[in-house]
This record gives C-alpha cells, structure tokens and sequence, in this order.
C-alpha cells in the first residue's frame, strides 16, 4: 500500500484542469478533501461528511476503497483519505450539482481505461483461460467474504455504540449526556458547535415538554437572589440545573440526547 499512499502523480503539464482540481495521481486517485472541496460541499463539515459517507459506509472496504492517512491542516494534525476512482464515483453520484456531474463523467472515464488496460485473455490457450477463471473466481469469494465481514464488523459497531448511549445511567445523566453532547460538537468541527450542540438539544426540549428553559433559570436566580445567594453562585447556574429540578425533563432530556447521540452516530 504505500505506493498507493505516495502523493507521486502525472507530470502536471499533461494534466486536464479537473485532475488538478482534484489532485488525480498516476493511479487515477484522489483524496476525499480534494473531492469534497471540487463538489462544492459546506465549509466546515468535511469531517461529519467523511464519517458517514467513508468511515460508516456499509458498501465500502478500507485499504480496498479508501486509504486513510495523516495531513496537517493550518497546523492541527487531522485525517484524510485516498479514493479509488470506482469510489469517488459513487460518492459523487450523491450530488446533484454540475460539478458532481462532471466529477462522475471523469471517474467513469478513469474506469473504463482501466478496464482497456487489462489483459484479454481471450488470447490465452484453453488451459491457461481456465486457470485464469479459477483464480478469479476464488478471488471474487475471497474479497466477497472480505467485505461482508467489514460491513458486519462496521454495524456491530454502531450496535455497540447505541447499546452505550441507550444505557446512561439516571445517576450520571449529567456527565453522560455532557460527554455524548461533547462528542458530537466535536465531530462537527469544534468551537462554536459545541454551543449549537447544546443549543439544539435545549430547543428540542422546550418544544417537546413545552417549557421555557429561559423563564425557569430566571426565576431560579431570583429565587435564589431572594435567599441571599451570591451573585457568582446565580451566573453559574445553567439550564442543566434548571433540568435537574424536574424528573420529567431529565427523562424527556436524556431521550433527545440518545436521539441526537444515534443521529450523528456517537457512542459514549
């Protein structure tokens, strides 16, 4: 494999304007940011694409569809992946705009000289034509059982992983549904998703046990004002602690988190 992982490609003079836009090496390959960036996706998002659409692809194999290898992108050390051209096909059929079109017309061009490329072994003598279709028969079973076994090991998985999510414990609800909740900013690229995160699960909540999650953490710091609690001590409060008050909102809450966990396929 780390042929395929060189970076090496075609000398750039005899290269098409969309092989350079998709870095194509002298395998045909390209690399799923360069994909990405080429469809014209959502800035920022390129990670959540790449697990749902590489990573947790029931249909693709890695080391036979995709490789995945280390970059460093502005100084952080993140992942990126090499695509075979039959692959970056299929993830292009996922578009609909003109230049997934074009991305799709390309990579079906790449395939098709391949296929020119091989051997016609029509030209071969009987004995040696049949060899050829045992070896490839066995082959065909042999990477079959290989991909079968990817795809069962991929959803075992994700069964595990809801198993975790569904299992949070009443006791811990805090800390579990903050670490799930966590995960998931950090999945869609940090900083300010981790607030959206949060921000979406209290929206859920207060249309689906119809309360004001605003209104009750204010009344609570009145209340608390009232008591003569500090002013530090009534900053610190937060809509959690308005939840922790009520039974019923820490069971409709840890739902919406096991819901939003399973959306965007985190375990705890």
């Amino acid at each position: 494999m780390n042929g395929l992982m060189n970076n090496s490609v075609a000398d750039q003079n005899y290269l098409t304007p969309i092989e350079m836009a998709l870095g194509v090496d002298e395998q045909g390959m390209t690399t799923a940011r360069k994909l990405y960036e080429f469809l014209g996706l959502a800035p920022g998002q390129f990670s959540r694409w790449a697990k749902r659409n590489i990573i947790e692809n029931d249909f693709a194999s890695e080391n036979e569809d995709y490789w995945g290898f280390d970059i460093d992108v502005e100084g952080n050390r993140t992942v990126d992946y090499r695509l075979t051209a039959h692959f970056a096909k299929k993830l292009s059929v996922k578009g609909n705009s003109e230049k997934a079109e074009q991305a799709r017309e390309y990579f079906t061009r790449i395939e098709e000289k391949v296929k020119q490329k091989a051997i016609d072994y029509s030209q071969l003598s009987p004995e040696l034509q049949m060899f050829q279709q045992i070896f490839n028969s066995v082959a065909e079973q042999q990477l079959e059982q290989k991909r079968q076994a990817e795809q069962l090991r991929k959803v075992e998985d994700r069964v595990e992983s809801i198993r975790e999510v569904v299992a949070i414990n009443s006791s811990s609800w805090r800390s579990d549904t903050a670490t799930i909740l966590g995960k998931i900013g950090a999945q869609l690229g940090g900083g300010k998703m981790y607030s959206n995160v949060r921000n979406e699960c209290y929206e859920l909540l207060q249309k689906r046990a119809g309360v004001n999650l605003h209104m009750r953490l204010t009344n609570k710091r009145r209340r608390m004002a009232d008591e003569g609690a500090s002013k530090s001590a009534r900053d610190k409060l937060t809509y959690v602690d308005v939840i922790a008050e009520d039974k019923k909102l820490i069971e409709c809450f840890v739902a919406i988190v096991k819901e939003m966990a399973i959306k965007y396929g985190i375990g705890r």
